[in-house]
């Protein structure tokens, strides 16, 4: 009997020990990435500047991560295409993707959207890159000189004045309904097909103003075709140093835009580092921080912990406007 229970004991120990030795070894695979092509999956366009930026950062973590990293595109519903494909692929870090403010803290909380999840929650950080700074532009021959010549126009006029977007729901066309809630004032949006016909439409003076991404119409401003009036977020513009911030004449107003790296929300956090770190050395190379800036952008690294609190932020304060405004997918 004795002998037995020995016996069991002895066998009971050899299994716990091969269970704690499956468990290490599963441990030590998860602190790897796989043994198979990496990718970075791109929500936008090939050509531009969001497809390049993707473009840029495979590039530069190819030779951290010891393998070169190649760049998929998948279009459609503002990233959300994207989202979408990487949440329901295996979450074993052989994949991230190019995330937007538009996509994670945007599109998944308009009214009325049909989407097929909410990136903000099936998807998680991984790490930030890049800010876009946006900017209120009119046209050359506008009679506004300010910001405040804006308000008290829209004030004197209620209703009348008009602001373009490339659609509605984006940034751009949320921007405007933030402004429209803090200053109080009634204006009209003008959705197009697109940023570059809403930029024909206000040097043609057919529209007053929009609020855009600074990289959008950097060029028609140093041709002289738009006239910036102001900057939405709290930095100086290292490109217009001189354009004031909107938030000088419209307290609150702060409209930054970022791009980023997201991955699968199951992604082993293990693995989720391996990306960060390797997107955090590429970052400190002033090349390819030359770069990002001559495509419109901020160089900007946030690690997962300060991305995750900056998206967490950003949701909160689109929701109020998306609330405030009414503002459906349609």
């Amino acid at each position: 009997m004795s002998k037995n229970i020995s016996t069991k004991r002895f066998h009971a120990a050899c299994a716990m020990g091969a269970a704690m030795l499956l468990a290490a070894t599963n441990g030590m695979a998860q602190t790897a990435l796989p043994d198979r092509p990496l990718r970075i999956i791109s929500g936008f366009a090939p050509g531009g500047s969001s497809d390049t930026l993707t473009r840029l950062i495979a590039d530069a973590i190819s030779p951290t991560l010891g393998q070169r990293v190649v760049v998929e595109n998948r279009t459609g519903v503002n990233g959300v295409v994207t989202a979408a494909y990487v949440a329901q692929s295996p979450p074993d870090g052989s994949m991230i993707y190019q995330c937007s403010m538009s996509t994670l803290a945007i599109t998944p909380q308009l009214q009325g959207a049909t989407l097929p999840l909410d990136p903000g929650v099936e998807t998680v950080p991984v790490a930030n890159v890049a800010l876009s700074s946006y900017g209120l532009f009119v046209g050359a021959n506008a009679e506004y000189r300010s910001v405040a010549d804006i308000l008290a126009a829209a004030r004197a006029r209620p209703g009348e004045l008009t602001f373009a977007s490339p659609g509605a729901g984006s940034a751009q066309h949320l921007s405007g309904e933030l402004m429209k809630s803090l200053a109080r004032v009634d204006m009209t949006h003008v959705p197009y097909r697109g940023t570059a016909p809403a930029v024909l439409d206000l040097m043609a003076g057919r529209i007053d103003f929009m609020i855009g991404n600074l990289g959008d119409a950097t060029r028609q401003v140093q041709s002289g075709d738009l006239r910036l009036l102001g900057i939405g977020d709290p930095t100086r513009s290292p490109v217009f140093p001189d354009a004031p911030r909107i938030a000088d004449t419209l307290p609150g107003f702060d409209v930054t835009g970022w791009f980023g790296m997201c991955g699968h929300k199951d992604m082993p956090d293990a693995l989720r580092q391996i990306w960060a770190n390797a997107i955090g050395r590429a970052m400190q190379d002033a090349t390819l921080r030359k770069r990002l800036e001559d495509l419109g952008f901020t160089p900007h690294f946030e690690n997962t912990a300060d991305f995750t609190r900056r998206l967490a932020a950003d949701r909160r304060t689109w929701l109020a406007v998306i609330r405030a405004g009414n503002v459906s997918a349609n």
